[in-house]
């Protein structure tokens, strides 16, 4: 299934297919997409009340905020439920980030993409990564055939966003990872995949040259290390996200507040960039 196959304009399309091919609009210029991530009704508010035109979830700060660590150690209900939460705290158009389907058959991982639609979701990433360090990735082909299902299943209604993580996990040899990652990219682009994610590439040049090759929309994990939006749109890059990062960092914001709060007795964090009572409520006031 191409996804290169003229669409009609969102305005021709119910409710659901509408919102989703206006997140794909998003992805195809003139700007780069920067597209932060939210664990919660509370950032993903904080992020649309910014200007963002569009937020993703956060596997790993979802399931941090729940209790758990990465790596589909929730449970699937407790993901769809804070992705409820979220998409109706929001205006904005939410992709869903759920790893690797929450199933290892193709019917099994539409069937998650389907309760991700239910929840809201225009979008969703899909990653090749398996967690396990014997078999860092799943089979290229089995995950194309879960794009391929999910695709059949979801129509325009969803987004499909396909991550290869042949960089993040560091797999093979590193010479042989810019062609493993072209390969799987092409696949995943041929079984309908919209978008493709390439988390782990932080170097200019070979960013550069993965936005060339890759047939279609590139995303790109962010991070210190990383060029900044403008170099990254330079390099034709389509999509920029930050994943667990803003989580991560709130989280070191407030481990240094509780060293403040017990080793001294003072309260210097809670001033500063706190947001007023008042403007907190506000936030939630639509919702």
């Amino acid at each position: 299934m191409s996804s290169d196959r003229p669409r009609p304009p969102a305005a021709a399309l119910p409710g659901q297919a509408a919102r989703a091919v206006r997140f794909l609009e998003l992805h195809q210029g003139p700007r780069i997409l920067v597209l932060p991530n939210a664990w919660d009704a509370a950032s993903a508010r904080i992020f649309e009340e910014t200007g963002f035109p569009a937020l993703g979830t956060t596997s790993a700060g979802v399931a941090f905020s729940l209790g758990f660590p990465d790596g589909e150690r929730v449970s699937f209900s407790d993901v769809i439920a804070v992705i409820t939460r979220i998409v109706r705290a929001v205006a904005i158009p939410v992709s869903a980030d759920l790893e690797s389907g929450f199933g290892q058959t193709p019917v099994k991982v539409a069937e998650s993409c389907r309760a991700a639609i239910e929840a809201g979701a225009v979008g969703v990433n899909l990653e090749d990564g398996t967690g396990d360090p014997h078999r860092p990735l799943e089979d290229a082909e089995l995950h194309a055939d879960r794009i391929r299902a999910v695709k059949e299943a979801a129509g325009r209604r969803l987004v499909v966003n396909a991550r290869t993580d042949v960089y993040l996990r560091a797999v093979g040899d590193p010479k042989a990872r810019l062609g493993e990652t072209l390969r799987r990219s092409q696949a995943y682009r041929r079984a309908g995949a919209d978008c493709v994610f390439v988390p782990g590439v932080t170097d200019g040049e070979t960013i550069g040259r993965l936005a060339r090759e890759i047939p279609g929309p590139l995303n790109v994990l962010a991070g210190p290390q990383s060029p900044p939006v403008a170099e990254l749109e330079r390099l034709g890059v389509a999509r920029v996200s930050v994943g667990s990062g803003p989580m991560r960092a709130t989280l070191g914001f407030l481990r240094g507040l509780a060293r403040e709060l017990s080793e001294s007795g003072t309260y210097g964090r809670l001033g500063g960039e706190a947001l007023p009572m008042a403007e907190a409520n506000a936030l939630f006031r639509t919702t």
